[in-house]
């Protein structure tokens, strides 16, 4: 008979019986977990944390399916990672760089980026370090590129998305996108997509107080390239073309404010054969991009 030797790893199993809790929605996970079981956010977000000083405060980027949330936060970004002299950005895990090279590769192909999955585990998520130039203060920013479908599903039927209902309890700020040639064109959808969203953040209870009505809100009119009159004075032309939205700022969020970009300087319709009609860019031109991150970070540190 033969006897054989198996080390005993019962350090592994103490290991297991600790929980880790998700940095968003505070559920535990085991120790090598690498998405939420809960909300599929990445637990390098709870290691990190665990290893600084500073608390990460959280930042949400909204807005529909299609309005340019992806294009705008990866060249956000881009840009802020090649201009130092105003506002330094640090990424913080491999992870975190992964949308900034998806969406430079695509501008750089002359295409735009594929659409955000509804899966929570096929998001996309930023942890940064950012430090703006007159304090030289240190602020740790957690920002997920959330799916357009998933956040309307959360709206209309709410704690359909867990993940989504707690990060965005806890943010610090929001950025909405509205797209600026659909309100140009007439329809209104964005407006009734925006006021459904920000009635939803008004409505949100974080220990057991609003969490809303006192956090800083910048609505930014995306593809403003393709209607340049919304530039010189962006509150105004949501006034005239989405008033619900503008009045729901006005008399529920006292931190808002407007805001005009375009990434694209012109894009044109191509027919694919089997795919329908794709819009490209013909060069791109970012426009309007880091002012309303710059007003809402200053927000957040106030």
């Amino acid at each position: 008979m033969t006897k054989t030797l198996l080390p005993l790893d019962s350090y592994r199993l103490a290991e297991y019986a600790v929980p880790v809790p998700c940095y968003i929605c505070h559920e535990g996970n085991s120790f090598d977990a690498e998405r939420c079981r809960h909300c599929a956010a990445p637990m390098a977000l709870a290691h990190q944390a665990q290893t600084q000083k500073i608390r990460p405060r959280m930042m949400a980027v909204l807005g529909t399916s299609g309005v340019g949330k992806t294009v705008y936060l990866g060249m956000l970004l881009d840009m802020l990672s090649r201009r130092p002299e105003r506002m330094q950005i640090l990424a913080r895990g491999a992870f975190s760089i992964t949308l900034q090279q998806s969406v430079v590769g695509a501008l750089a192909r002359g295409q735009f980026p594929g659409k955000t999955p509804g899966e929570p585990e096929r998001w996309n998520w930023v942890h940064c370090q950012i430090r703006t130039a007159p304090r030289r203060g240190q602020l740790e920013l957690i920002v997920p590129d959330m799916a357009g479908e998933a956040m309307l599903e959360e709206v209309d039927h709410p704690h359909t998305h867990v993940g989504i209902r707690r990060f965005l309890q806890e943010c610090a700020g929001a950025i909405l996108l509205v797209d600026a040639s659909e309100m140009d064109d007439g329809s209104p959808e964005q407006d009734y997509f925006a006021m459904k969203l920000l009635s939803y953040l008004n409505e949100l209870q974080d220990d057991g107080e609003p969490a809303w009505p006192g956090r800083p809100v910048a609505i930014v009119l995306s593809k403003a390239d393709q209607c340049d009159n919304c530039f010189g004075d962006p509150a105004d032309f949501a006034h005239k073309r989405a008033a619900g939205l503008w009045r729901h700022c006005v008399e529920r969020f006292p931190r808002h404010r407007f805001f005009a970009s375009g990434v694209a300087g012109a894009c044109a319709t191509i027919d694919v054969r089997g795919g329908g009609r794709i819009v490209v860019p013909l060069r791109i031109e970012p426009r309007g991009i880091v002012e309303p991150f710059e007003w809402l970070v200053q927000q957040i540190e106030q």
